[in-house]
């Protein structure tokens, strides 16, 4: 089979199959065998490893995936996709292809079946719209995962992995930081893809910790802290938390609080980090 992370080969299938890329999917397919062993490679991907694939499009980066993993896994949600898959992933036994939503799959299920419940890796090249809630929905339905190596829009991967005090810094930051260490392992240039996105992208590894770093009594409650304190990210944490009606707090409790970490009533959540934070919530 011609490899598709060759641009030449990409423009071949699409036209044989008449296909019209959907703006609703944000499909941008990868055309850089560079990039495409880059992801590979980062995700670290051997024979003993299930991966879980998010929107394999027309199949490029499955086939590399193919030739390294075990067993593939790649959920796409977009049907005209299902026939050109059928025939670009026709050379590999290791693959399953599921033409799904993987918003409404059932990801543990699905790791139970395909790896017996072992840790799985997820490897995507994930449309813009839709990269948080899925990076959201995979660690907090506490999929067994080992990492996430991602290809996502440049200043998403930004916020994943910056620190207190810079503008990108906020509840994505901090909810990824909860639960993998962030690598961002290449910048991919609009020129990558076609059709050619607005903006940059990066691939970026989300390793998954056996135990997050901090220790914290109830994690909704501290995602709630959190978001709370983005929410009007200009305010005082003081009034922030003290207005957000779903967490029956009051200012002057969040004040006494803070006096207790020996900080003012007058810091803002941006200025805090993940210890702060799950300090805050132990406390509360």
């Amino acid at each position: 089979m011609a490899n598709l992370g060759i641009p030449q080969n990409t423009i071949e299938i699409l036209q044989k199959h008449k296909f019209n890329f959907q703006k609703k999917f944000g499909q941008n397919f990868l055309i850089d065998t560079g990039v495409l062993e880059r992801i590979i490679d980062a995700a670290q991907i051997t024979p003993e490893d299930c991966v879980l694939e998010i929107g394999p499009g027309i199949g490029t980066m499955t086939q590399y995936l193919a030739e390294r993993a075990g067993r593939v896994v790649a959920v796409e949600i977009d049907k005209a996709l299902i026939p050109i898959l059928k025939e670009t992933l026709a050379p590999y036994e290791n693959v399953t292809v599921i033409n799904d939503d993987i918003l409404k799959v059932d990801m543990e299920k699905l790791a139970r079946e395909y790896n017996a419940g072992r840790p799985i890796k997820v490897v995507a090249n994930l449309p813009y719209y839709i990269t948080t809630p899925i990076i959201m929905g995979l660690f907090e339905s506490h999929v067994p995962l080992q990492s996430i190596t991602i290809m996502v829009q440049k200043e998403v991967a930004d916020r994943m992995q910056v620190g207190p005090g810079t503008k990108d810094y906020g509840a994505l930051s901090l909810a990824v930081q909860y639960y993998a260490k962030p690598e961002i392992v290449a910048n991919v240039p609009p020129n990558c893809f076609i059709p050619r996105p607005n903006v940059g992208s990066a691939v970026i590894r989300l390793t998954r910790y056996e135990k997050p770093p901090v220790e914290v009594a109830d994690e909704k409650k501290m995602f709630a802290l959190i978001r709370a304190s983005f929410n009007q990210r200009r305010k005082t944490l003081v009034n922030g938390l003290g207005n957000a009606g779903n967490l029956n707090v009051t200012k002057e409790r969040v004040a006494q609080v803070l006096e207790e970490m020996g900080l003012s009533p007058t810091v803002r959540g941006e200025t805090f980090t993940l210890e702060q934070f799950a300090q805050l919530s132990n406390l509360l």
